[in-house]
């Protein structure tokens, strides 16, 4: 095993290979190709081993990053592994799609005069060495004789239903879809995460002794009140926020207009990017247009250049600088080839008289001066109208969670916009038993502030159901 030397250094990360921007836009096979064992020990002698840990309050699911890192540069990967797998029951997930610049990495000392350590290289390294070297079955924990219900099986409800699994608890997971692993698996393109890397952690899931059935539909095939029935003492819900969002401008109901949910659930789930291998299909054309600045955007964007577009465009209202997107993916999709039109609102999509998109017609904008919040507003200038040719159009501005289980319980507490009202430190909503996190309460977020909610629950709901058989002792 090798032994740890001089620390690194270096101002800048260990660079981890790609496919050539030219070769990658036309597959869906991994973008980043990972650091072999000599790159991620150089890149774990970057880390200072800091007494204060500034990188561990940055993560959502407090993985111990200093002591993970130290085994890395000692060569020592297995160890690296079950440190990380202490708190962190998605470590293949996490290492590739987290936003570890504005988390962990955001906090690293070493990001003062130069670049953070490669926190979520070295996570992903770790996974992947693990992958390919052990072979590791968890041992199911002795059933405490208590169910607990977990809705949904994304990023949210894997984490729950993984803690309390461990806690002895019997735990079905309730997932809508045919398939489970919610947006990693409908959301989240095959080149930033590769779907039988998501189906490795459901099955360390399942292994843990979690029973997942699919095609439920809770408000539908069975509601809270018949899942209290059953016997399940505590339920927690992981359910999304799979309600798209429209602009409500003329011509979204044309021919050609996705939602970005629609389109990349046919390309991820339903694999239309092998068609007609498989038998979804999606249409492109040969100009598409994808509304708005996230990562679902740039998703949706990239995706569509690798199924043959020519020219893929991003259709933002603010300037860059106010995408919300991951730097790492717009840096990515501008290589990619995908066209930026910033400061640029759509108002209205123009169709052929057989009912097809034509033509996005949109306006130009300016920001403002920053207000009290720091955000800049964007107004339109005046005289600025424009078209261009389109045959598809993506509207990627947000989703919210499906009404369907508010709609179907009495007394859940939501918001206007159809989050559920919770306590953040526990995620107990005003349901006694019930409790939810992730996008279901805060709409669409990132996959690792979903885990560290369905982490809090797990533990309030463990908190809440022992407090009951003490009380009953009483």
């Amino acid at each position: 095993m090798p032994k740890q030397s001089l620390r690194n250094m270096s101002k800048t990360k260990v660079v981890m290979p790609e496919q050539a921007p030219n070769v990658r836009n036309q597959n869906f096979l991994e973008v980043s190709l990972g650091y072999t064992e000599e790159m991620a020990i150089e890149e774990a002698k970057r880390c200072l081993q800091c007494k204060a840990k500034p990188c561990v309050g940055g993560c959502p699911v407090n993985v111990w990053i200093p002591e993970f890192i130290k085994l890395v540069a000692a060569g020592d990967f297995k160890g690296a592994y079950d440190k990380i797998k202490e708190t962190n029951n998605l470590p293949f997930v996490c290492g590739r799609v987290c936003p570890q610049e504005s988390q962990c990495e955001k906090f690293c000392v070493r990001a003062r005069r130069g670049e953070a350590v490669g926190i979520g290289r070295l996570e992903r390294f770790v996974a992947d060495w693990n992958l390919a070297n052990r072979q590791v079955q968890p041992e199911p924990v002795p059933s405490n004789g208590k169910k607990v219900a977990v809705i949904g099986s994304g990023p949210a409800g894997l984490s729950c239903a993984a803690d309390l699994a461990k806690l002895g608890y019997q735990v079905t997971i309730f997932e809508a879809f045919h398939v489970p692993g919610g947006v990693l698996m409908y959301g989240i393109p095959e080149f930033r995460l590769p779907k039988d890397l998501v189906q490795k952690e459901i099955d360390a899931v399942k292994q843990l002794g979690v029973t997942i059935k699919t095609n439920m539909v809770i408000g539908k095939v069975l509601s809270l009140d018949e899942l209290t029935a059953e016997g399940y003492e505590g339920i927690f819900i992981g359910s999304g926020a799979g309600l798209p969002s429209f602009m409500n401008i003329p011509g979204e109901n044309l021919n050609g207009v996705y939602s970005a949910n629609e389109f990349l659930t046919r390309i991820n789930l339903m694999k239309a990017y092998q068609f007609p291998k498989t038998d979804t299909p999606v249409k492109v054309g040969k100009r598409v247009a994808v509304i708005g600045g996230g990562n679902v955007a740039m998703d949706a964007a990239r995706s569509a250049k690798r199924l043959g577009a020519e020219e893929v465009y991003i259709v933002y209202r603010r300037s860059e600088e106010e995408m919300p997107a991951r730097l790492e993916e717009v840096h990515h999709a501008q290589e990619e080839g995908i066209i930026f039109k910033m400061l640029t609102n759509p108002t209205r999509i123009i169709g052929t008289e057989d009912g097809w998109i034509k033509a996005l017609e949109c306006v130009e904008m300016s920001l403002t001066e920053a207000d009290e919040s720091g955000r800049r507003r964007p107004v339109v200038k005046t005289g600025s109208e424009h078209q261009f040719e389109v045959d598809t159009v993506v509207v990627a501005i947000g989703q919210s969670p499906n009404p369907l289980i508010k709609a179907t319980t009495s007394g859940l507490d939501t918001h206007a916009w159809g989050g559920i009202i919770v306590e953040e430190e526990t995620g107990a909503s005003c349901l006694a038993g019930v409790y939810a996190g992730g996008d279901a309460v805060t709409g669409a977020a990132t996959v690792i502030l979903a885990m560290g909610a369905g982490k809090k629950s797990a533990k309030a709901i463990d908190d809440y159901l022992q407090s009951q058989v003490s009380s009953s002792r009483i």
